[in-house]
């Protein structure tokens, strides 16, 4: 069963890294901003609804249910990519690609600071995110004793703030320029950050308090990570396959 999962991880590697990939072959800018967006939305709905869909098909169904539920996704995902979609890469591009190749636009990218430090933004501002992901039930249900359900319309709030800022990344972007985005979005989760530790390492142990200042700063890191994607492939289209990988380990 491990040894499966972990060619699963490798099978599922490559859906995170692609999409980026096949964006940044066909857009860039604004427009590719917007299409960002998309993805962050599939990318950020997927870690909310599969432990929930698991859980009812394992109550429903038991827990091998849950091993052919994905294998049906898989063959599904299988006949999209075969009848739908289509290289995004010219010909003349990929040509001469190999794995020597990949880890020289590897070694190019490691000393780009400009992609290095786009690319560390998004992974900080994610690694954050996880952080509460995984220490949220711990913090709403034991320390201020909120039931499950309440937990979730909790998490699914914040949840609908990263997701929401994220789809007006677009049109932000459009009207002010990518990377005044990035710098307000930064600045604005940076600074909700520290005013929440702030206030918590001050003795104030409110929910209101911590509610208000999560959907905040989580509405910003909506802004943060599709901009900061795009504007670190923005100059790197002769590699993005291997920009979008490298950017994904960071993240």
């Amino acid at each position: 069963l491990i040894a499966f999962r972990f060619l699963q991880g490798l099978g599922a590697s490559a859906g995170m890294a692609v999409p980026r990939a096949i964006v940044r072959d066909l857009h860039t800018g604004t427009d590719a901003a917007k299409l960002m967006s998309l993805l962050m939305l599939v990318f950020s709905v997927s870690p909310i609804l599969a432990p929930l869909t698991g859980s009812v098909i394992i109550e429903n169904f038991g827990w091998r249910a849950v091993f052919w539920t994905v294998t049906g996704g898989a063959v599904l995902a299988t006949i999209l990519l075969a009848t739908s979609l289509k290289e995004t890469r010219p010909v003349e591009a990929r040509a001469g690609s190999s794995f020597g190749t990949a880890l020289t636009a590897y070694r190019f990218l490691m000393g780009d600071r400009n992609f290095l430090g786009l690319a560390s933004i998004g992974g900080f501002g994610i690694a954050s995110f996880f952080v509460y992901l995984s220490s949220s039930s711990f913090i709403l249900i034991d320390h201020y004793g909120l039931s499950p359900s309440v937990y979730s319309v909790f998490f699914s709030i914040n949840a609908v703030a990263f997701i929401g800022m994220s789809q007006l990344t677009g049109v932000m972007s459009e009207r002010f320029g990518l990377r005044p985005v990035v710098r307000v979005a930064v600045v604005g989760y940076a600074t909700t950050m520290v005013v929440l530790f702030a206030v918590m390492a001050s003795g104030v142990d409110r929910l209101d308090v911590m509610a208000v200042l999560l959907f905040v700063g989580y509405g910003f890191l909506g802004l943060v990570i599709p901009a900061t994607s795009v504007l670190a492939m923005e100059e790197h289209g002769a590699i993005a396959g291997t920009a979008s990988a490298l950017m994904g380990t960071l993240h």
